[in-house]
């Protein structure tokens, strides 16, 4: 099929400031859809079909599929492939039908006014999205560009920056970029006061921790104290050794089976921002922390499941890794969960009992693998002096599916 659709990037310098190849395309369309502020940059005169977004926002894919075969336009802000409309939409037309034109992003606008190399930041939508999602973002040094919500996001980006000590960081606010009326305000977080700001902004933010402060880390092994957890956790050294046999790699999705307080899941996605991951826990005090532990370390996005492991994990997408941390005597549990491993996936099972060894050293006799034994010793007070305190060894299997 020809291309019938088009997705034109603009700016807030409206049509004067789209290319000839724009112009064209924009000209050629029968039927326009956009933003109720990109169809007003259209003048008065252009009676043209023009059809505002609809929320659900699926619903408005669905009248630009059914105008298949007619020159459709679409107008979006910036670039539609940065946190657009065009990423969205191509997920239900092919590239092949569509022509995108794009127009300088925000986030390459803010560098220009900021002096910035964009690959040298760290970029962010908080547009429909958990203002929670910017924890995981915030480390010593860090230079962040937050696609903004709304007037009210800057605050809550100060407020977020305080409360993880980093309240010296500079927040630089930019509105309405390529208008005539563009305004730039700079302040530092914790003077940040609600201000007159306009609906259109981009936020940049130099991350600057107070003194004392301790950046957490995207390597695996946060302090067990980060956590809210009731000592069903896998303690710092184990976690760190068993997500390095689940190896991660962005977009690939988890599953955590009796997940505990999340962090194995919690830091398997903070790994890279496209790393997925679904937490399934029965205990619904357990739940609780595995919430406000997502939220609290930036992964929102933490799919949580309450239930029976065995019950949950056949009606879940198959996954690229799988970690069992509990329930391993599960009849069935180990057979279920790798049928569903995609083809070279890994599972990983850390088991601390002789039971859990029994189990898995039968399960070894089918599928192979490897075991592992780890022992750690904590440094502790004894009286006046440290002594070696020994955690309970954990016994880990791990297995990759060919």
């Amino acid at each position: 099929m020809q291309k019938w659709l088009s997705i034109i990037g603009i700016g807030e310098d409206g049509l004067a400031g789209l290319s000839p190849i724009a112009v064209s395309c924009l000209n050629k369309a029968q039927i326009i859809f956009g933003g109720e502020r990109h169809l007003s940059m259209l003048p008065p005169a252009d009676h043209r079909e023009k059809i505002p977004w609809k929320s659900p926002f699926q619903t408005s894919i669905t009248d630009i599929i059914s105008r298949r075969g007619q020159a459709v336009c679409i107008l979006a802000s910036g670039d539609p492939l940065c946190y657009g409309v065009g990423a969205t939409i191509l997920k239900d037309i092919p590239i092949s039908e569509i022509t995108i034109i794009p127009a300088p992003s925000a986030f390459s606008l803010a560098c220009s006014r900021l002096g910035w190399s964009l690959t040298e930041v760290e970029t962010l939508s908080l547009c429909g999205r958990p203002v929670s999602l910017l924890q995981s973002y915030i480390y010593p040094g860090a230079k962040l560009l937050i696609l903004s919500e709304g007037k009210h996001t800057p605050a809550h980006v100060a407020q977020m920056l305080i409360n993880r000590g980093y309240g010296n960081s500079q927040v630089t606010v930019l509105e309405k970029m390529g208008n005539i009326n563009e305004n730039i305000i700079t302040d530092i977080a914790s003077n940040w006061q609600e201000k007159n700001i306009a609906a259109l902004n981009t936020i940049a933010v130099e991350c600057i921790a107070d003194k004392g402060i301790v950046g957490l880390s995207k390597f695996p092994g946060l302090p067990d104290d980060i956590f809210h957890h009731d000592g069903q956790l896998t303690k710092r050294e184990i976690r760190a050794v068993t997500l390095s046999s689940l190896a991660p790699n962005p977009g690939e999705l988890l599953w955590d089976v009796g997940a505990g307080c999340g962090s194995i899941s919690i830091e398997w996605m903070r790994s890279d921002r496209r790393c997925r991951a679904i937490a399934i826990e029965q205990n619904s005090t357990r739940l609780n922390y595995i919430a406000d532990n997502a939220a609290a370390l930036g992964t929102p996005n933490l799919q949580i499941i309450a239930g029976k492991s065995i019950e949950i994990v056949p009606t879940l997408p198959p996954p690229n890794a799988i970690f069992i941390g509990g329930g391993v005597t599960t009849p069935e549990i180990l057979e279920s969960c790798w049928h569903a491993l995609l083809p070279g996936g890994r599972m990983v099972v850390n088991v601390v009992t002789l039971d859990g060894e029994q189990r898995l050293y039968q399960w070894y006799e089918n599928v192979g693998g490897n075991f592992s034994r780890i022992a750690i010793q904590r440094a502790e007070p004894i009286g006046k002096f440290l002594g070696w305190k020994a955690m309970s060894p954990v016994t880990q299997w791990v297995g990759v599916k060919n």
